[in-house]
């Protein structure tokens, strides 16, 4: 095993699918149907705890305009308000998406944040339809009001006018449009004084580190920013060449997978005490010996590997082929080659059958290929039956279904530090947290993410030079799920209690 394979792993992108779908990427794209924008309103009720909660729902588009008034978008979006509210203009209003880049909001809105959600297998393969979709009792609707957005390329989202894809397929481009939008939306509803949160997930929280401290710079502050599997910095996803920080922040998730899928012999019985035990060793023992690389003796790399494998179930030999530097996609693929199974990389909960036992990376994701049907079959039943949009409207779950789908990652933060390599919007929510300190980001990890990994998120933190004073306004939950940890139903429950006292809390 040579370090050629790291530069295939790049291209991966990991988190990022929708770009191993991106093609020519220099083709633009304008509708020169017309520019109007078109909603559709229903009603809905449902029961949170003890109390009913009536909801006036609109879902559609509005036409969006940039900063000289001309249209430029037809953006997609869901909005649950409380019916009959007394005091409206103080109730928190939450902007939710999730990530991708290039992926809408069904997700998040069908999970956990709607009114309505899809019940599925976790962590086993939901059967095929009809999907069991039911009243939400975990939603965030009896603390706050809701918007779903869907970003240009994906939902109901277009562009219009003079306007084509890649003016907001782009890291800054995605920022701006977002922050126009829901500054224009605050206007039209007169929200523009509420509790304002911003919620995102995967790139969502990538899009929100920069989107908040922007938005703080238009004069528009966040009572609270909430990051549901989140990364800052995307060095923490990738697996360049002569980069040990990958494998250092991906190892206790490794660790964790191993724990559950009992490969570990005489193992912790409590999950939380093994992880502080490999943090530990990640930060005294590992970290040293990928830092030395090839002056590492050959007894000295044999005893790392011999440790290695210990804590995760892969063998002292894979280790040393390896170098002492497993990539995640290796990992899914052997840690249960034995037993004729892939692990996920979602949720390394989830399993599926190993197609080829020959071979060093996994080809697909089990978690997704056992929820992704559920998921967008359920939504869109509920979407253009329940809610009555329109049926020959077209909702693009992916921006990457579409022609020349491409992603510019560069980042005008970055630029500013002289740092154009490695892509971190956690600069900015470093800022905006300086700027503004009464400011709160709630992150909420899955031990079992094997896409945004928790310990990634620590190192970002960490990293973020912030004042204890300040960085105490960062409030980090774990959950023992993955990357969407809501389709575990004890992680739901969590995940409502820690949303709702997070926005209880920030909105007084």
């Amino acid at each position: 095993m040579t370090n050629n394979k790291h530069f295939g792993v790049i291209f991966c992108m990991c988190l990022f699918l929708q770009m191993a779908l991106a093609q020519d990427g220099n083709q633009e794209q304008s509708y020169a149907m017309p520019a109007v924008e078109q909603t559709f309103h229903s009603e809905r009720s449902l029961i949170i705890g003890n109390e009913r909660i009536d909801l006036d729902v609109e879902a559609g588009t509005m036409k969006l305009r940039s900063e000289t008034n001309e249209p430029i978008a037809l953006f997609g979006f869901t909005y649950y308000a409380k019916r009959n509210e007394p005091d409206k203009k103080n109730r928190p209003i939450v902007f939710a998406f999730n990530g991708g880049p290039g992926s809408s909001s069904f997700w998040l809105h069908m999970g956990v944040l709607g009114p309505t959600r899809i019940v599925v297998d976790d962590p086993g393969n939901t059967p095929a339809a009809p999907y069991i979709l039911e009243d939400n009792a975990y939603s965030i609707l009896d603390v706050a009001d809701l918007v779903m957005m869907d970003p240009v390329g994906t939902g109901l989202s277009i562009p219009i006018g003079k306007a084509t894809f890649k003016d907001f397929w782009g890291v800054d481009q995605d920022i701006r449009s977002l922050s126009l939008f829901i500054t224009q939306f605050l206007i039209r509803e007169g929200r523009m004084n509420s509790p304002k949160y911003l919620l995102g997930e995967s790139y969502g929280t990538f899009r929100n580190a920069g989107l908040m401290n922007y938005m703080l710079n238009q004069g528009i502050a966040m009572n609270g920013v909430i990051m549901v599997a989140a990364v800052f910095d995307l060095r923490t996803l990738l697996f360049p060449p002569n980069d040990d920080l990958p494998y250092l922040v991906h190892f206790p998730t490794y660790a964790a997978t191993a724990w559950y899928h009992n490969k570990i012999d005489n193992k912790t019985e409590d999950l939380f005490d093994f992880l502080d035990e490999i943090r530990v060793f990640t930060e005294n023992e590992y970290m040293p010996a990928l830092y030395r690389g090839d002056q590492l003796s050959q007894a000295e790399k044999s005893a790392m590997a011999q440790k290695l494998s210990h804590y995760t179930g892969l063998s002292q030999e894979y280790w040393m082929q390896s170098d002492l530097r497993v990539t995640n996609s290796e990992f899914f693929q052997e840690l249960m080659r034995d037993q004729g199974e892939t692990v996920g990389r979602l949720d390394s909960l989830f399993t599926v059958i190993n197609q080829d036992l020959l071979s060093q990376t996994a080809s697909y994701d089990p978690q997704s290929i056992a929820i992704s049907p559920a998921y967008i079959t359920g939504f869109m039943d509920y979407f253009f039956g329940q809610l009555g949009v329109a049926k020959d409207l077209t909702y693009m779950v992916t921006a990457g279904r579409r022609d020349g789908f491409a992603w510019d990652w560069k980042h005008k933060g970055n630029m500013a530090w002289g740092t154009i390599g490695a892509i971190n919007t956690g600069i900015d929510m470093a800022e905006a947290l300086t700027k503004d300190p009464n400011m709160k980001v709630l992150v909420l990890n899955g031990i079992y993410d094997l896409a945004t990994v928790f310990y990634g998120v620590e190192y970002s933190i960490n990293h973020l030079g912030l004042p204890p004073d300040i960085k105490k306004n960062i409030i980090m939950e774990y959950y023992e799920a993955g990357h969407m940890m809501y389709t575990h139903q004890p992680s739901l429950e969590k995940f409502k209690k820690d949303v709702a006292d997070f926005i209880l809390m920030t909105s007084k």
